[in-house]
C-alpha cells in the first residue's frame, strides 16, 4: 500500500493524532532515532525528510542524539535535526539508563549537554536507572540544568513566568550557568537530608 516504510509510519501516526483529536502532546518515536542509525546522515537519510515532510506539524519526534546513549548533545547536531524533521525534537535521554547493564547504577550529574541547548528543543525526556532511588542526583541535578538554562536563554514556547516564579526559590544556577560539579554537591545535600528526614519518620 505505501511506497515505503516512512510514509506508512506517518500516514498510521497521521491517522492517530487526528482520531484523538490532536492532543497537545502526541510522541512519534522514528526507526531512526539517533545519529548512528541514520544513513549517511541525519540531514540526508530518505527515511528522515519523508517523516519530517509526512508527519502534521502538531507531532513531536524523538531523538537520543548521536547515538542511543549520547554522552554528549551540540547544538549544532541539533540544528541539523530540526532542519531535516521540520520541527525542534524531543530529546529522549539515555544518559541515565541501566536496562541495557543492570549490574551499573549511574549517580553522576546531569553533563555533557551545551548551554543553550534548551532553545533548540520541543522537549526532554530523561529515562532514568530501573533503581528507583537512584535517580534522586540525576533527576535534581537535571532540574538545576533546567534552571540554568531558563536563566541563560529566551525559550519561545516556554509560558515563562510561572515555571520561572515556580523555580526562583530553589538555590543554584540562579545566574544562568550550569556547573555539574557545584549541581551534583546540592544534590548530595538535599538527598542527605530526605534520607535522615525518612529515618526520623515513625516506623523507620
Amino acid at each position: 500500500v505505501f511506497p515505503s516504510l516512512a510514509q506508512a509510519q506517518a500516514s498510521v501516526a497521521n491517522e492517530v493524532y487526528q482520531e484523538l483529536g490532536h492532543p497537545s502532546v502526541f510522541l512519534f518515536c522514528p526507526t531512526e532515532y539517533c545519529s548512528s542509525l541514520c544513513s549517511p546522515s541525519p540531514s540526508q537519510s530518505c527515511y528522515l525528510q519523508t517523516i519530517g515532510q509526512e508527519l502534521l506539524p502538531g507531532i513531536g519526534v524523538i531523538w537520543t542524539g548521536p547515538k542511543v546513549v549520547s554522552q554528549e548533545l551540540s547544538a549544532v547536531l541539533l540544528e541539523e535535526v530540526e532542519g531535516v524533521l521540520r520541527r525542534r525534537p524531543v530529546i529522549w535521554d539515555n544518559l541515565y539508563a541501566n536496562d541495557y547493564d543492570c549490574r551499573r547504577v549511574f549517580l553522576g550529574p546531569y553533563m555533557g549537554r551545551a548551554p543553550g541547548l534548551m532553545a533548540r528543543l520541543h522537549g526532554l525526556l530523561l529515562n532514568p536507572n530501573c533503581e528507583l532511588q537512584a535517580n534522586f542526583i540525576p533527576i535534581h541535578t537535571l532540574g538545576t540544568w533546567f534552571r540554568s538554562e531558563l536563566g541563560g536563554c529566551a525559550h519561545p514556547d516556554l509560558a515563562g513566568m510561572e515555571v520561572v516564579t515556580a523555580l526562583g526559590d530553589s538555590q543554584g544556577a540562579q545566574d544562568g550557568s550550569y556547573n555539574p560539579q557545584e549541581a551534583l554537591e546540592l544534590a548530595l545535600r538535599d538527598w542527605v537530608a530526605e534520607i535522615n528526614h525518612q529515618a526520623l519518620e515513625p516506623g523507620r
